[in-house]
């Protein structure tokens, strides 16, 4: 009988106790999704399991199939370097598919107007409120173009505006950027968080937000998260279901 591929969602870790926290909800909403799905949480840096410890723990106990999907919203350094570094280092015995990063994606686009809800905008207000799209930053060209050309995209949906804004690496920053919108004389001005889970750069979002008039939540736990999750493992399965169809 063909077994699915384990599912290891491999986060980044932070000292902050909320961003695991709100990383293992992701996961739990994962699982009750597909509920015959064994999915395993790995972090880099920070917190325990170590995506090392996972990995030679599924070996250990006969797993040969392991899906690795990275909890990132863009292809910047993390994905491109540190988690097929870690890979490379996986025991031998498993194969091991990288599943792409998560964004862009219009699941994490419904994600973001759901968390603007949630803090008090309606469908009615969209035309006449700019939208901050509060990401981390990155010293990667092809991630900053990324949040830009989300940006633009999400514009088209019927907001005032949207600008993109950074919390490192890049500008503008976020309370630059709703500056930039009142300027442009939107009645209303929103921060959407483009980001995960709470840690250190969310907060420093959270702080550039004081002049905005909603702040949204963090994308965390939230149901198109959990359905991009599986759409992306699904994605990277697919070769071998060919394969074995074959």
């Amino acid at each position: 009988m063909h077994r699915e591929p384990v599912l290891l969602v491999i986060a980044h870790g932070s000292r902050d106790p909320r961003h695991a926290a709100t990383v293992h909800a992701l996961v739990r909403r994962v699982r009750s999704l597909r509920p015959g799905l064994r999915v395993e949480t790995g972090f880099l840096d920070f917190n325990i399991p170590s995506v090392q410890g996972v990995l030679e723990s599924l070996a250990a106990r006969g797993v040969r199939d392991v899906v690795a999907l990275p909890l990132l919203l863009t292809r910047a350094f993390h994905a491109k370097a540190d988690i097929p570094a870690v890979l490379r280092d996986a025991p031998p015995r498993l194969r091991i598919r990288q599943a792409e990063v998560l964004g862009p994606s219009p699941l994490l686009l419904s994600a973001l107007e759901r968390r603007l809800y949630e803090a008090g905008l309606t469908p009615a207000d969209k035309s006449s409120t700019g939208v901050v799209l509060a990401s981390a930053g990155s010293t990667d060209p092809e991630a900053i173009a990324v949040i830009a050309d989300i940006a633009r995209e999400w514009r088209h949906t019927g907001w005032c505006a949207v600008r993109p804004a950074f919390a490192s690496a890049a500008l503008p920053r976020t309370e630059d950027a709703v500056r930039a919108l009142r300027a442009l004389g939107c009645a209303r001005v929103a921060v959407a968080p483009y980001i995960l889970a709470p840690g250190r750069l969310p907060d420093r979002i959270a702080r550039g937000a004081t002049e905005a008039d909603v702040l949204a939540d963090v994308l965390g736990p939230s149901p198109e998260v959990a359905h991009l999750l599986l759409e992306r493992y699904d994605e990277a399965r697919r070769p071998a279901l060919a394969a074995v169809g074959a």
